[in-house]
């Protein structure tokens, strides 16, 4: 019979950061229980998705959302979001995919057609639990999605 393989134990450094941040979920989701947890987890991770595909829709737009750009400068503009519902180790969510008026728009985060993201989550709760830099968020999403991310991207 094979042996398994050990899985390496996680060992959590504490810096004052990461305390800091511990500190903010506490008070903002008034955690009590391991689900009190989970809840604040996923909610983090819906709000995170969102503010990434506002990014990228950014980055395919070539301004940010609360520029003033004349239409007729422009060939294509937000036209509202989309409700996706997707799995994540955390359960099922709702997310709001930005649309553009081209139908243009590829998302790179939660690709079109993908309805699992449980390794999605688990990547971006580790670059918060990490207090990473955006040089390694930059080479993590590069990892993940196979595309390069600005630091003005992240």
């Amino acid at each position: 019979m094979a042996r398994k393989e050990k899985q390496p134990v996680h060992h959590v450094v504490m810096t004052d950061g990461k305390r800091a941040i511990i500190q903010q979920l506490l008070q903002e989701y008034d955690i009590e229980t391991a689900e009190d947890i989970q809840d604040a987890l996923k909610d983090l991770l819906g709000g995170t998705i969102k503010e990434m595909m506002e990014a990228e829709m950014d980055d395919h737009l070539g301004y940010g959302k609360s520029e003033r750009i004349e239409r007729s400068e422009q060939s294509d503009y937000r036209n509202g979001t989309k409700q996706k519902q997707v799995n994540t180790s955390y359960g099922s969510m709702t997310i709001d995919v930005p649309q553009d008026r081209n139908s243009t728009f590829e998302p790179k985060v939660v690709k079109k057609r993908q309805k699992d993201i449980s390794d999605i989550d688990q990547k971006i709760i580790s670059m918060y639990a990490k207090g990473m830099t955006t040089r390694q968020i930059s080479d993590t999403l590069m990892d993940i999605y196979g595309f390069e991310a600005s630091e003005g991207f992240i």
